[in-house]
């Protein structure tokens, strides 16, 4: 019973017991054929077994839950322009989906391997183009041969989401390494997190760097480090991922002295228009960030705690313990409410300005692992 770490530790296992139980049960549906209703907004997310549920955010409840095929992994997904089909990378990296959201059928499929001896993976990296006749991806492709693996190099995929169940890329074009987010801008190009931040013209596959990230050279800096994951399409159009840094006292850049940030790399998807700032001290890990549809100088982090920066000051205002970790903070579009998704099966709702919860969504089945959840309205 010392420190507390008992109980802890049997509360660890316990949840990891259900974790196991739930990924064995086969997905369940319920209300597949209930449609979405106009002018409602919803969050739509997916978890273990292979369930994608829409929750209705004026009830705080589970809507519809369609069941998905396959194996889940990591259940990233995006929601059409149009809100009426889900774009789901599934089936451990392997598959992308496409779901009518009124019906739960499956209306478009896509395998990222396109050789019997290939295994291809997309790492995250999923988006739409503004009017959603298009899909984007970048493919990690392995040959297997009988006494050895080649690992190939990435692939840059272009696909037209009204091609059915057996989709083929209409365009490939080479890309770079470490590609693992991305989303498209409204005038058509696509922006890219990689080694850097890439600008892509997605016709001719031609890649320019928007914002460098590995080459971003400052004197008094370190170089950043970026962990992100989690393509939200926001209210606003941002599209924003944290990174860490460390500020040096002197020309000894001295790592001990340093003064250690977070900071964030913004794209405002409606102009094409790129920032990068520091918005506050690294006290301790975010997996996201969001910024406030009602306050741009607001700026929310999540994992073990919910905080809340002012981004011009440099100054944590609040921040809110957690019943467990979550990976993705999301907002309504009145940025009134946060959504708190991934890792177990559970949707933690927030009051945006006071961090207080006022809501939890128990979601049917297992835990959302790397599910990235996509507030809508209909």
């Amino acid at each position: 019973m010392k420190n507390g770490n008992f109980p802890r530790r049997v509360g660890a296992r316990t949840a990891v017991a259900a974790l196991l139980a739930a990924a064995t049960l086969p997905a369940v549906a319920a209300n597949e054929s209930r449609a979405l209703e106009a002018g409602h907004e919803y969050l739509m997310v997916a978890n273990y077994p292979n369930n994608l549920h829409v929750l209705d955010l004026a009830t705080n409840s589970v809507y519809k839950t369609c069941a998905l095929p396959d194996a889940f992994g990591p259940g990233i997904t995006q929601i059409s322009p149009d809100r009426r089909t889900a774009f789901i990378l599934n089936n451990r990296f392997g598959t992308i989906y496409g779901v009518d959201l009124d019906s739960c059928k499956l209306r478009f499929r896509a395998e990222m391997s396109q050789a019997q001896n290939e295994r291809a993976k997309a790492i995250g990296a999923i988006a739409l183009s503004p009017d959603g006749k298009e899909l984007y991806t970048v493919q990690n492709p392995t040959t297997i041969e009988r006494d050895r693996y080649h690992v190939g190099e990435p692939r840059f995929a272009v696909y037209d989401t009204s091609a059915g169940l057996d989709a083929k890329p209409v365009r490939t074009y080479a890309a770079p390494r470490q590609v693992s987010l991305m989303q498209a801008g409204d005038d058509g190009a696509l922006y890219m997190f990689g080694a850097d931040l890439y600008k892509v013209d997605v016709r001719s596959g031609k890649m320019d760097v928007a914002l460098p990230l590995r080459s971003w050279q400052r004197k008094d800096y370190s170089p950043i480090d970026l962990l992100y994951l989690w393509p939200v399409q926001t209210p606003t159009k941002d599209f924003t991922v944290l990174y860490t840094t460390a500020k040096y006292q002197d020309d000894k850049q001295d790592l001990a002295t340093a003064e250690y940030q977070y900071g964030y790399m913004n794209v405002d998807l409606k102009t094409g228009k790129t920032e990068a700032r520091e918005f506050g001290p690294l006290i301790e890990i975010y997996f996201t960030g969001m910024r406030s549809p009602k306050d741009r100088n607001i700026i929310y982090g999540l994992l073990h705690r919910l905080t809340k920066y002012d981004i011009s000051q440099k100054k944590l205002l609040q921040a809110a313990e957690l019943e467990h970790t979550y990976y993705t903070v999301l907002t309504n579009g009145a940025g009134s409410k946060l959504y708190l998704t991934g890792t177990f099966n559970d949707v933690a709702v927030y009051d945006a300005d006071s961090l207080t919860r006022v809501a939890k969504i128990e979601l049917p089945g297992g835990d959302m692992s790397l599910g990235t959840g996509q507030v809508f309205t209909r």
